[in-house]
């Protein structure tokens, strides 16, 4: 994807330094054969010096690169780079997404940064708390995405799940007052400037703080395998989707002590789980019987039947057999139900 080779570009620009200075770059940047990288503290300490000197002497060398006849020299690789930034990001792009497009190898990423840093054709907007680092060419784009951006978040509730076909749209949405854009790989690579917004592991978008968004156990797991599923699960399906789907190895005993343990799953049959949002009511058969005749007002035996199969995975005879306790329930003269008094 790029015509030059980065090794060879910032060897060549650092030789214009001193020696302190060409040192103190290739252990910040990771530019040695090892690729580690250097804090500050560290180099200070290496050569008796505060951090703060280091600090100077980095931006010095910067600085020093960017006036040299080897910078002029290499000028048009820059420009390539903006180019890039362009062509990936129509304009900005996050810094991890741009790197990750580039290379796979750590210490040619550390070379690459580096000449980001370098560049002059090109601007960094620096990580804050609803942004990742990024890189753009025009300010009003820049700052038209990041607006953008907080729109959507602005649109998601904080447990909601949406596919990416209504992400992109919602960002689309957002962005018609600022800049037009019909690229979808674009579209996608702006949403992960974004801290706010995420993808789970099954590629839906959401708040990502959400624990549907950033797994982080079985619950977690569970609740994205039963909704990716659509209708209740038998919890020994449920652990075996969530090896199949995460690679991620659930025991079926701690699976089904999971579900029982979250408010997001309602136990609708032996062993079967439906999510609660699907409006499932939680508790026994009984407790679902005077809840509809509580909402409703009488009802016949198979009008009883008809509601509550819809709630629970269980037998009519079953139904039948609750309806009897006469201390909650109450037979009228036209052969309806009702609450006891």
């Amino acid at each position: 994807m790029i015509s030059f080779k980065p090794k060879q570009i910032t060897k060549s620009l650092l030789s214009v330094l001193p020696e302190r200075a060409n040192d103190v770059l290739t252990k910040r940047y990771g530019l040695g054969a090892d690729g580690e990288t250097s804090t500050l503290e560290a180099i200070g300490q290496s050569y008796g010096i505060t951090r703060e000197r280091v600090r100077q002497i980095e931006n010095y060398g910067i600085q020093s690169i960017q006036r040299s006849e080897e910078y002029k020299k290499h000028y048009d690789l820059f420009i390539e780079m903006q180019s890039l930034i362009d062509k990936l990001g129509g304009g900005v792009i996050a810094e991890h997404v741009l790197l990750d497009e580039l290379t796979n190898d750590p210490i040619i990423r550390n070379h690459l940064y580096f000449l980001l840093v370098v560049g002059d054709p090109f601007y960094r907007g620096k990580e804050n708390g609803d942004y990742t680092h990024r890189w753009f060419t025009e300010r009003k784009v820049a700052d038209g995405v990041e607006k953008a951006l907080k729109g959507v978040y602005a649109t998601l509730n904080h447990d909601e799940l949406v596919s990416e076909n209504e992400i992109l749209n919602r960002l689309r949405n957002n962005l018609v007052d600022v800049i037009k854009q019909d690229d979808d790989e674009i579209l996608r690579r702006w949403l992960m400037i974004s801290k706010q917004i995420g993808r789970n592991p099954l590629g839906d978008w959401g708040p990502v703080d959400s624990p549907n968004v950033r797994v982080k156990g079985i619950r977690d797991y569970a609740y994205l395998a039963v909704k990716r599923h659509g209708s209740p699960m038998h919890f020994r399906e449920v652990a075996d989707a969530i090896d199949n789907l995460f690679k991620h190895k659930a025991h079926v005993a701690t699976t089904h002590n999971e579900l029982i343990k979250d408010k997001r799953f309602v136990l609708v049959g032996r062993g079967l789980y439906a999510l609660t949002e699907w409006g499932y009511t939680a508790g026994v058969v009984k407790d679902v019987l005077r809840e509809i005749l509580a909402q409703e007002g009488p009802l016949s035996r198979e009008e009883l039947i008809d509601k509550v199969r819809k709630e629970r995975y269980v037998k009519d005879n079953t139904i039948i057999v609750n309806l009897q306790d006469t201390n909650i329930f109450k037979r009228l003269s036209n052969g309806t139900y009702t609450l006891a008094e």
